[in-house]
């Protein structure tokens, strides 16, 4: 990890239980990710991770989605995360397009191995359902940038667990959940590194950076 620049300042965006949000704040105080969270926003005043992010000493927004009109959400997001580096998306169940001036800079975490099992209504428990529905025998996560449709956006990386013939939705859930603890926080430093860039529509390399 590459410790010669300024943290990456990160803005994250929930709507639950804000386990994602923790697992990077944790990873920040440890050490092993060179970013800082300057803000968090969720789109409900009753999600769990609000209460957990303000335990946590961490700047906490409430864009309540049902009490507004779209406009107005969309503008008292943006305004909430203005100055961040990257906009992480933690579980954040509400539709924010994203401004120009974000393009490449939003990413999200998707229990599945996509392009298969995301879009809109595919979250959570869900998720883990339909992949045991479908009888696959692998499943995962997946990171990806994000663009103005629900999991759809050139994938970063993608980390895989075996689907076992005994599974329920909750024990793959416990095991996808270990592994984006390590795929986020990876990602979001190959960004911080300058490693990885979105142009065009396209995942950029750069192997050489900082």
């Amino acid at each position: 990890m590459n410790m010669s620049h300024d943290p990456l300042r990160l803005a994250v965006l929930i709507s639950g239980g804000g386990r994602t949000l923790l697992n990077l704040h944790q990873r920040i105080v440890e050490g092993s990710l060179h970013a800082v969270i300057t803000s968090v926003v969720s789109s409900r005043g009753d999600a769990a991770g609000v209460t957990r992010s303000r335990d946590a000493g961490l700047t906490t927004v409430v864009v309540e989605r049902r009490r507004m009109s779209p406009d107005a959400f969309q503008r008292e997001v943006t305004q909430a995360i203005a100055g961040v580096d990257l906009v992480c998306m933690a579980g954040f169940l509400s539709l924010w397009q994203i401004p120009d001036e974000f393009y490449g800079k939003v990413i999200n975490i998707h229990p599945a191995l996509l392009p298969e099992f995301g879009g809109a209504g595919m979250y959570g428990r869900r998720v883990h359902q339909a992949v045991l529905a479908a009888g696959k025998k692998i499943s995962g996560c997946t990171v990806h940038f994000c663009d103005n449709q629900y999991d759809h956006g050139p994938i970063i990386l993608q980390r895989t667990v075996p689907v076992l013939t005994t599974d329920t939705p909750d024990t793959l859930a416990v095991r996808v959940f270990e592994q984006e603890c390590v795929a986020y926080p990876e990602a979001i430093q190959l960004f911080a590194d300058g490693h990885i860039s979105l142009d065009a529509g396209t995942v950029r390399i750069n192997p050489q950076a900082k």
